[in-house]
């Protein structure tokens, strides 16, 4: 991951002393100009009102910029009290997983990442990533204080990469996070995240909101893509995964979950409204069993796709197979027909082409999850607007369960 752009207090004194050196030449001609034709007691008048402007201007430079090199952000938010207020609330996730060699000899490798404090109906628990715990033993918790307790899985729901555990610890040493919706996220908003990088207990990055609505695929998902991903700036490393992705109220808005390699500034993170849409069936049963499900696969479509099947959208997501027995054979979509060599690339076309759900605009994949998820739950009938021999035509389907 690249080094984010570092918040520079020398660089933004420099600025600041520039800004009042300007200030200065601008006032001092100005007055030099006036007290060569006004009277003298218009003439310190005068200057009086200069200096007060002048302060204020430096005021306002200063609190746009650091106050006692602390960063200062809208609202007067500072980070270095955004940390205070939830260093205590992340820890850190160890584990071990047991893995054999070709002689079904076993040998160990730790695993290690990130989790939160959170409040469920009274019950303390930690969330983290389903990647960080999926398969470990000997799980245990530490807290930044070093205190450190074992723990067992609650619920996991590898699908979203998200897990809960449970740990016996001393009611003092919890101090919960606020879970608030992801929903009122906008590109551009501040991103905050904690956790512990390589191990470095305690680590805070920041960045924006890169972008909203994205999908991932992990290893651990079985090939479904997880929906509706926060994509982020914050620099995040191994040992971030299962951290809280936080506003600058210091709420959860995400968990962090994955970096792409050899990126430049590119992480993601669960959007916190899957956190509450599933905490209650991961404390209480141990597992989520209501992702909707279309049983279809295909790619996005684009220009040269459109040129090679004579369709004139050039957005949407065209099925390329259907599940036999599944939601979107049960609807009679059709899939592809024939592969082509579009870019470099095999491509099934030939498939009807999603282009709308119950009216909502579907320009790919990204935007197809992200409204299913969303919106939908297994047994609900959606009305699809799809082309097929470029006709549009609405057709109803009811979604399924994942198998």
């Amino acid at each position: 991951m690249e080094k984010a752009r570092k918040f520079s207090v020398k660089g933004f004194s420099t600025i600041l002393l520039i800004g009042i050196v300007i200030i200065g030449l601008v006032a001092g001609a100005l007055t030099g100009y006036l007290l060569g034709s006004l009277p003298l007691s218009e003439k310190i008048k005068v200057l009086e009102n200069e200096l007060i402007a002048l302060r204020q201007q430096t005021a306002n430079l200063r609190t746009q910029t650091i106050v006692n090199n602390t960063y200062i952000f809208g609202g007067n938010i500072s980070l270095s009290d955004l940390y205070e207020m939830v260093k205590d609330s992340v820890v850190i996730v160890r584990g071990v997983i047991v893995q054999y060699d070709v002689f079904r000899r076993p040998y160990y490798n730790q695993v290690q990442g990130s989790g939160f404090i959170y409040n469920f109906s009274g019950q303390m628990v930690v969330i983290t990533n389903y990647h960080v715990v999926g398969g470990a033993i000997n799980l245990t918790i530490t807290f930044i204080n070093g205190n450190g307790y074992a723990a067992t899985v609650l619920g996991l729901d590898p699908y979203v990469d998200l897990a809960v555990l449970s740990i016996n610890a001393p009611q003092h040493e919890f101090k919960p996070l606020e879970v608030v919706s992801s929903s009122t996220l906008k590109v551009g908003d501040i991103a905050v995240a904690v956790g512990n990088p390589y191990g470095l207990a305690g680590s805070m990055s920041i960045g924006i909101v890169s972008a909203l609505g994205r999908t991932i695929t992990e290893e651990e998902t079985g090939g479904y893509p997880i929906a509706n991903v926060i994509q982020t700036t914050a620099p995040l490393n191994p040992g971030n995964s299962g951290g809280p992705l936080l506003n600058l109220q210091g709420q959860v808005v995400g968990v962090t979950t994955a970096i792409v390699s050899d990126s430049q500034g590119l992480g993601f993170a669960i959007p916190s409204n899957t956190i509450l849409r599933e905490i209650a069936s991961l404390v209480t049963m141990g597992y989520y069993d209501k992702h909707p499900w279309l049983g279809a696969a295909g790619v996005d479509m684009t220009y040269e796709i459109a040129q090679i099947m004579g369709v004139n959208v050039t957005y949407g997501w065209l099925i390329t197979q259907v599940v036999s027995g599944g939601p979107a054979a049960n609807a009679c979509l059709r899939d592809g027909t024939k592969r082509v060599l579009i870019a470099g690339q095999y491509v099934t076309v030939g498939g009807d082409i999603i282009i709308a759900i119950n009216g909502i605009r579907i320009t790919g994949l990204d935007a197809l999850s992200a409204y299913i998820e969303e919106n939908t739950t297994p047994g609900q009938t959606i009305n699809l607007t799809i082309m097929r021999n470029n006709q549009e035509l609405t057709i109803p389907l009811t979604l399924g369960a994942r198998p």
